[in-house]
């Protein structure tokens, strides 16, 4: 604690009303109930006290009650490390020298272990993390629906399905808070792309909203107990969703019973009497409304701030909503900084280096492999790295996610640390990207500029070739404009920089191949057919080098899967018009208008229903091992139903896979998918090893929602539960009937 909550206790110890047992204020025992200390904190607040509580008084923080000894509250980018100390109303760095965190793999990463352990382990660790440095809500994770592979954050997410995503966040918020940090997911909700961010109404029907957008935010909130939310920058059906009442009130207070916060996006309040009314908490941002410049004392100019207080002042609001709002944000104080246990944190510990290195290594994932991997090169022999992802950093950057990292380990000095002394490591750069190498100030110390030409970058990289045993070629997107980068969206899922072009060339040698492409998001594979081996690889984090490395040489057996669909192109998506996106301009409307026309068809739910093939399907990934999934069957079970299988592994190393579990509805009232997943459970064996796997189908999973009855409704009929280790390949398929 610091020394003005001492300072403070002990003049509340001599002039407040006490507990008779304990000689302290109910609100400051931590063995009283949290709602018995939150009445009685707020019994003691000012009106004025309370609404400072309601609106940020830095870039970071928001107020306490300095008078009753409640500390204010510190919010912290995530989700994928601790952000570096800010200026106090500015962006860039504090220049603090140690600040300096353990760069955890990006979300779409953790996604691809579908590994709910590794997602409590990954969520507990940040979460030490945050609160070593006295963060009290950490902004993350970020589960929006990948319904565009062009969104640019991407791979800030958890994939394309609401079921894995909602499996995966429930763990990670546990973790997170397990530290007496609040984990603020985000972005809520049906935020779905970068471009006019802030400007876009996303336009849908219930029944797309609930099956689609709101089941991981729901498992978060029920599941997870997540004590707060963010709400995004986007409108939903044309009300900004950081005071949006349907979202806010309606559904995530009302029909959840989240008794969290509320917090808007940086700059995402944008109505003095809708922040006041809908059911936001706390506003953050930049300056005057988050948008627009102003002067760095303006924090009282907020929409929560002066306009509010003359609101309360002159009647047109009541203190029961002010109230409201404090006992949300008193809840998130006893929880975090005054909770009844004392968490002290770690940082940059051996431990989080391992689990970063673990995580990353879990989620990369084998697409192709003609054996070239593992990688077994002759003593003496030569590996020709080429590829600028090879060496370039790639923490720094990106956007909210830009951290600053003790250190990270580059694929290039990885391999070289892997095959020192049995072979030649040489690399050749082969195309130009981005030669950045600071974002807010956060350096990389690289020197990335290049003299020679595309043509003579590409014609030195084949000419190195001519000896090479192998050729590993890592390249794909990085955290520039246009790519992996809040704010934009990419153009294409082209590879960018002339890389098809390279690689082809590289191909054509003859030379055994291996393509790793680094990407947070789909990209195409047009050359998928002419190279051995293609390794999915991910924003590892500091670790990054060391878990690809290990994956490549077999240190550990590959066992990650997509968690989103990698299409042949852009076009054979479901976004076919800019009514659906990014959405178009119409009379007599302030905002873009978006419109979700393709409704529950996104990801592989479109693919497959339309028989539409891919490069790689979602939940697709390869292993260094062979398994079989025997003995499938399923039965009646109480009000649902249970699917049973044994998994055996029939190669010669221990290794993991997923068993997934989809559900088809052969007829229905409406229109559903093909299939969708229901379940899935990954498990490790080792050679030789069965184990029995089991899902349980209940009818919420055989259902859809029913927006006219505004419920899950699951009608009598004929059901296949479908288990494989892809959503496209399919090992059993099983019929059934509710």
């Amino acid at each position: 604690m610091s020394t003005k909550f001492f300072s403070a206790l002990s003049i509340i110890l001599a002039v407040c009303a006490c507990c008779p047992k304990t000689g302290k204020p109910v609100y400051l025992d931590p063995s009283k109930p949290l709602e018995e200390r939150v009445e009685d904190a707020l019994s003691r607040m000012t009106m004025e006290e309370k609404l400072a509580m309601t609106h940020a008084q830095s870039k970071f923080s928001s107020a306490g009650v300095p008078r009753l000894g409640i500390p204010e509250l510190w919010h912290t980018d995530g989700p994928h490390g601790i952000r570096p100390e800010v200026l106090w109303d500015e962006w860039d760095q504090a220049g603090w020298t140690n600040d300096s965190c353990t760069a955890f793999p990006a979300l779409v990463n953790l996604a691809a272990t579908w590994d709910r352990d590794l997602s409590l382990l990954y969520g507990n660790c940040i979460g030490e993390e945050a609160r070593y440095r006295e963060k009290d809500i950490l902004l993350g994770p970020g589960i929006n629906m990948g319904r565009t592979p062009l969104n640019g954050r991407t791979f800030e997410y958890m994939g394309e399905d609401p079921y894995l995503a909602g499996q995966l966040v429930v763990p990670y918020v546990k973790g997170v808070q397990t530290n007496g940090v609040a984990a603020c997911v985000k972005h809520y909700a049906v935020n779905n792309q970068e471009v006019r961010r802030t400007a876009t109404s996303s336009n849908l029907d219930d029944r797309t909203l609930y099956e689609i957008y709101l089941p991981a935010f729901k498992a978060a909130v029920v599941e997870g107990g997540a004590w707060a939310i963010m709400g995004s920058y986007n409108l939903y059906n044309n009300q900004f969703n950081c005071h949006n009442k349907r979202l806010l009130c309606d559904i995530l207070k009302g029909e959840w019973g989240f008794d969290g916060v509320v917090i808007s996006d940086w700059g995402g309040c944008r109505d003095d009497d809708e922040a006041v009314t809908n059911g936001l908490d706390i506003e953050m941002g930049t300056w005057t409304n988050g948008l627009r410049g102003a002067a760095s004392d303006s924090y009282s100019n907020y929409h929560l701030a002066n306009p509010y207080l003359e609101r309360l002042r002159d009647g047109r609001a009541t203190q029961e909503v002010l109230d409201d709002k404090a006992r949300r944000i008193l809840r998130t104080v006893f929880r975090t900084s005054m909770s009844p246990e004392q968490h002290f944190g770690s940082f940059n510990s051996p431990e989080h280096y391992a689990a970063a290195r673990k995580i990353a290594a879990q989620g990369i994932v084998l697409l192709k492999n003609d054996g070239a991997l593992p990688l077994n090169v002759p003593d003496g022999g030569k590996i020709l790295v080429v590829g600028e992802n090879a060496y370039k950093m790639m923490v720094v950057g990106g956007g909210s996610s830009n951290l600053k990292t003790k250190y990270e380990v580059i694929p290039l000095d990885a391999l070289r640390e892997a095959f020192d002394g049995k072979a030649d490591v040489v690399w050749e750069r082969g195309y130009v990207g981005d030669v950045t190498t600071d974002y807010n100030k956060v350096v990389t110390g690289q020197d990335l500029s290049e003299s020679r030409s595309a043509d003579q970058l590409m014609a030195d990289a084949v000419a190195s070739a001519a000896d090479a045993d192998i050729v590993l070629y890592i390249g794909g997107l990085n955290k520039s404009k246009n790519q992996d980068n809040e704010g934009t969206d990419r153009e294409d899922i082209v590879l960018p920089y002339g890389q098809d072009r390279l690689i082809e060339a590289l191909a054509a040698t003859g030379k055994k191949m291996v393509v790793v492409n680094i990407s947070g998001s789909p990209v195409a594979m047009p050359w998928a057919d002419k190279v051995n081996a293609i390794v999915q690889g991910w924003y590892g984090g500091s670790e990054s080098g060391h878990a690809l490395v290990d994956v490549l040489t077999g240190a550990v057996n590959p066992s990650g899967k997509l968690p989103f669909t990698m299409p042949l192109a852009l076009a054979d998506g479901p976004l076919k018009t800019e009514r659906q996106y990014p959405g178009i301009q119409e009379e007599g409307k302030d905002w873009w208008q978006e419109y979700y026309d393709e409704g529950v068809f996104i990801g592989y739910r479109w693919y497959s229903s339309k028989g539409i093939p891919v490069c790689y399907p979602f939940g697709h990934g390869l292993s260094y091992t062979t398994f079989d999934i025997a003995d499938a069957r399923v039965k009646r079970s109480g009000n649902g139903f249970k699917v049973m299988a044994t998994l055996k592994n029939t190669g010669s190393v221990a290794g993991a896979e997923v068993v997934q579990l989809y559900v088809s509805d052969v007829e229905a009232s409406v229109e559903r998918p093909v299939k969708e997943l229901k379940g899935f459970e990954k498990v490790y064996l080792e050679p030789g090893q069965s184990r029995k796997v089991e899902f349980t189908l209940d009818r919420q999973a055989l259902s859809f929602f029913d927006a006219e009855k505004h419920a899950w409704v699951a009608e009598p009929g004929e059901f296949h539960a479908l288990l494989g280790t892809s959503s496209e390949d399919i090992k059993a398929d099983l019929t059934f009937t509710l």
